[in-house]
């Protein structure tokens, strides 16, 4: 009796749990089926395409006589748009097909598919990014399922490789014709064709002598918070401390700071507000105060490979536009010591980003000028042409400095020149075998001050304080460098004068 009840349980048990997984079985194909394609899924996109891909575009007329365009077909048409450029850009940088089917019509993959295979076969392949776009539509069909219009001066940056060597750099401006169907629910291209018309020319860098006029009297210093160090925008901001540091710096004569903005820090290409309402909040204590700010772009910041691009520029773009009317901004750094980076990225590959940056810039904001802060005088002869005045910093033997100097100004003529930093560490421990003190750090700024007045050179020093801690990610884990840039402060940790002090003091001079 007892098996018998047993047997009975264990049929009774299987035969729930059989159904179970019937209905569980059941209830996943529902739900796979009631479940739209997912375009990034299917591109196996961790993130949305607007994460990785963000040229600017901005949209013509918009007219139609049939239907008119409504606001959440053109931002889908925009998107899908965009994404086939990306895939597009992709596809010829690996030689893969992966992702065309998802953005163009069977018809048009044809010609793409060509060009991928004819690519693999003769061992070319190409980097590119488009980087504006001017849409205007043609046609809107009544039915809401086809769209013509014209991208107008399409700006575009290219490499063509053959293997690993690099042939050829193409700054380019087109104009296309582009047709697009709605199919499965997503906009894809059937026709993009390039068009023969004239496109209207790029805009020109605008410099005035005026500009140029505000750099020579430059006298000031690379700022950094005492208690907050390369992290002026963090969670410790505090105004008061800012404010009071102003405050000191104008009192010693001084009529110019230089601040850094740090991409990851500010939230790269969709930047902070928060970040900026604080960036917004320094400039203004430094108009109480009758300083002006230069503002490096870009610091802690080494990726310039182009398809990154659109997403630097709409960085750079945020910043720009946020502070381009504040009365206390002198200019625009786009990097700090670009040229550290040649080796390990490459110098055709971070000139042309910089190239790329100072035209943007100067098109957002054609008033104030722009410059590149080099790490050496040697570098500052690299793009010399097209920046507005040109910046260098120098931390060899003060002895060396004048030999140097005349190289330089000899190299690029007429144009402004700023020392932009400099500076001497007063630390006096083993990691430095014992050669700093505060009294060779003021020898050395009583000597180079003389000859930066001589000359009449503007400059911007390093810096007004001593450091408690020094972040690792800024120089690393060394000692021996760790504790050499504690010490590069005119004041003391304790806020108090070193010797070095008097020799930056102008109101006394």
């Amino acid at each position: 009796m007892l098996n018998k009840t047993f047997y009975r349980i264990v049929l009774l048990v299987s035969f729930l749990g059989i159904n179970a997984l019937i209905l569980w079985g059941i209830s996943s194909v529902l739900s796979y089926l009631n479940t739209g394609a997912d375009r990034s899924s299917m591109l196996h996109q961790e993130v949305e395409m607007e994460a990785v891909y963000l040229p600017k575009v901005e949209w013509g007329s918009l007219e139609n006589p049939g239907r008119p365009m409504e606001k959440p077909t053109l931002k889908d048409i925009e998107n899908d748009y965009l994404s086939a450029w990306h895939v597009r850009n992709m596809a010829f940088m690996n030689n893969d097909r992966y992702g065309i089917s998802d953005y163009y019509t069977d018809s048009a993959r044809v010609r793409l598919y060509e060009q991928i295979d004819l690519n693999l076969a003769e061992g070319n392949w190409f980097k590119n990014t488009t980087l504006e776009h001017h849409p205007e539509l043609d046609f809107y069909s009544e039915d809401g399922t086809l769209v013509v219009f014209t991208d107008h001066n399409v700006s575009s940056y290219q490499e063509v490789y053959k293997e690993e060597e690099l042939l050829l750099q193409l700054r380019e401006r087109r104009s296309y014709q582009v047709l697009m169907l709605l199919e499965d629910g997503f906009w894809r291209v059937r026709h993009l064709k390039e068009l023969p018309e004239a496109t209207r020319p790029a805009p020109k860098s605008k410099k005035t002598d005026k500009l140029l006029q505000k750099v020579p009297p430059l006298k000031g210093v690379n700022y950094y918070p005492s208690d907050t160090p390369w992290n002026t925008f963090g969670s410790k901001f505090n105004d008061t401390i800012i404010n009071n540091d102003f405050e000191q710096i104008q009192e010693m004569g001084l009529n110019t700071i230089r601040i850094f903005v740090q991409y990851e820090d500010f939230g790269a290409a969709t930047v902070s507000l928060d970040k900026i309402e604080l960036l917004q909040k320094v400039l203004s204590l430094a108009e109480t105060n009758d300083l002006q700010v230069v503002v490096t772009l870009f610091d802690f910041y080494g990726d310039y490979d182009i398809p990154n691009w659109t997403l630097t520029h709409r960085h750079a773009e945020t910043v720009v536009n946020a502070l381009k009317d504040h009365p206390a901004l002198l200019g625009w750094d786009i990097k700090n010591e670009p040229d550290l980076d040649f080796e390990s990225r490459g110098e055709q590959r971070v000139t042309a980003w910089l190239r790329e940056m100072l035209g943007a810039v100067r098109k957002w904001d054609p008033q104030h000028p722009v410059t590149i802060g080099w790490s050496s005088p040697e570098a500052a002869t690299v793009l010399a042409e097209e920046v507005d005045y040109v910046s260098f910093h120098y931390y060899r033997e003060v002895d060396a400095f004048e030999e140097a100097y005349q190289h330089l100004k000899a190299a690029i003529g007429s144009k402004p020149l700023v020392l932009q930093e400099y500076g001497f560490s007063s630390y006096d421990g083993i990691w430095n075998a014992y050669l700093g003190s505060e009294a060779s750090q003021a020898a050395y700024y009583e000597k180079i001050q003389a000859i930066l007045d001589e000359k009449q050179l503007p400059f911007l020093f390093w810096g007004l304080h001593d450091f408690k801690e020094i972040p690792t990610e800024v120089v690393g884990r060394l000692p021996w460098r760790k504790a050499r840039q504690q010490y590069f402060g005119i004041l003391n940790s304790h806020g108090k004068p070193k010797k070095a002090y008097t020799h930056l003091n102008y109101k006394e001079k």
